[in-house]
């Protein structure tokens, strides 16, 4: 008989306990992909005695998550915990320097330690696992690291925060604005008491410095991730986007800068303006997709849910379906030490078209100041839209998009703009994605 795998679980959330349902209802069929029966020998969480929905009662339990690294009857410890350091990184450094395999669906970790990480577990023979880390149940890091292997990737971006996307389509489909949505997305559970890892775009800023370490073969440069989150975003820029043929989303994006001939990692979380016939344009909901462009295989679409017990758990058994199969492999793709350590692009001479929003006070001379900034720093505007804020109000929204020119033409015109009483509040620029 064929002996089984023994896993443990630290952490029985909404995920940990998604994963004990699922190897429970599917034992069977997982047995027979993974040829050999998944077995959970012990668990750990915080409260004993809260009522999951799931009956644990046939599974050791222990207190201490970090016993379950030194357990003789564990093959592979599951850590759900959550959090970059703390109890997460101490299990994760005893599971590997215990032999055992890791499996994690902790994007904050894996963006903090991955690198450390994954080289422990390659000097320890054993597996590191993170699927579910980055877009849930969708299977990118498979894709990316195994479908794309041949290819030399030369881009990746996407959606990777559903509560964003969910608050930036709802905005979009009901004209409400940030805060109110915001506030609704809280009650469904669609966004945390603190929102802030999310809507100030860390959360995908972690997911994104993965995705890049796996596409280009760059050491994780998290703390190289710009971040601008989507809290600023009005009503009236969804409006004014919509009326241009563009819808916003939140986007991280990942490519290597070649400019003065050497290699660097451009990496940025950014709302951003999509074109209406582009695939991520239709991306609705609390839904996520990446999208990563190869030499030889053109572009690829990985759509699906970015989150939920379902989804999430399905990747993180996966992984261990993987590790029962005998499938090891790099995490990143490629050994650890020959991952190449990449410094930050300069974002600058970066060229494209931007939307800038401007409240400004409803009194003449205005747009006269701002565009005078705009032909002083060489920046060309190719066209204006002006909406009043409301007749109480005195301000008005000013929206200009650009022509296509260099990043450092609009930061400088706004530098030339900063402190003038010509501005009510301060602007707000969006990228613009082009088909």
């Amino acid at each position: 008989m064929v002996e089984p795998l023994n896993i443990a679980l630290a952490g029985l959330g909404t995920v940990g306990t998604g994963v004990v349902r699922l190897i429970e209802t599917n034992a069977e069929l997982i047995a027979r992909r993974a040829r050999r029966p998944i077995r959970i020998a012990a668990v750990s969480a915080r409260d004993r005695t809260k009522d999951r929905g799931v009956d644990l009662s046939r599974y050791d339990w222990e207190d201490d998550p970090a016993a379950l690294a030194a357990r003789a009857d564990v093959d592979v410890v599951v850590e759900m915990v959550g959090g970059s350091d703390g109890p997460a990184l101490a299990l994760a450094r005893n599971a590997i320097g215990q032999g055992k395999g890791l499996v994690t669906a902790n994007k904050a970790m894996i963006a903090h330690h991955g690198l450390e990480l994954a080289s422990a577990a390659e000097k320890a023979g054993v597996a590191l696992k993170f699927e579910a880390a980055v877009a849930g149940g969708i299977p990118v890091i498979k894709g990316l690291s195994e479908g794309a292997a041949a290819n030399a990737i030369e881009r990746v971006y996407g959606i990777l925060n559903g509560t964003c996307n969910y608050i930036l389509s709802t905005m979009e489909d009901t004209g409400r604005d940030f805060g109110d949505v915001l506030a609704e997305a809280q009650r469904m559970g669609y966004a945390e008491a603190d929102p802030t890892f999310d809507v100030e775009g860390i959360d995908a800023g972690h997911k994104l410095s993965i995705l890049a370490a796996i596409a280009f073969g760059s050491r994780l440069r998290f703390d190289a991730v710009e971040t601008t989150g989507i809290s600023r975003v009005k009503a009236a820029d969804i409006e004014q986007a919509r009326s241009l043929g563009y819808v916003i989303r939140l986007l991280g994006m990942g490519e290597i800068d070649r400019a003065g001939g050497s290699a660097r990692l451009f990496q940025r979380v950014h709302p951003h303006l999509v074109p209406i016939d582009h695939p991520l344009a239709h991306v609705d909901g609390a839904t996520n997709a990446v999208v990563a462009e190869g030499n030889f295989m053109g572009r690829l679409l990985f759509q699906g849910a970015g989150a939920g017990d379902g989804p999430t758990a399905s990747a993180v058994v996966a992984d261990i379906i993987d590790i029962a199969r005998g499938e090891k492999g790099a995490a990143f793709s490629m050994p650890a030490h020959e991952l190449e350590a990449m410094e930050p692009a300069e974002t600058g001479h970066r060229r494209g078209r931007s939307y800038i929003r401007f409240t400004v006070p409803d009194r003449p001379g205005v747009l006269a100041d701002i565009t005078a900034a705009m032909r002083d720093a060489g920046v060309s505007i190719a066209s204006m839209i002006q909406k009043g804020e409301g007749a109480q109000s005195g301000e008005v929204i000013l929206a200009i998009v650009t022509h296509e020119g260099p990043e450092s033409a609009v930061t400088e015109a706004l530098r030339i703009l900063d402190g003038s009483d010509s501005l009510a509040a301060r602007p707000l620029v969006m990228q613009i994605i082009e088909g």
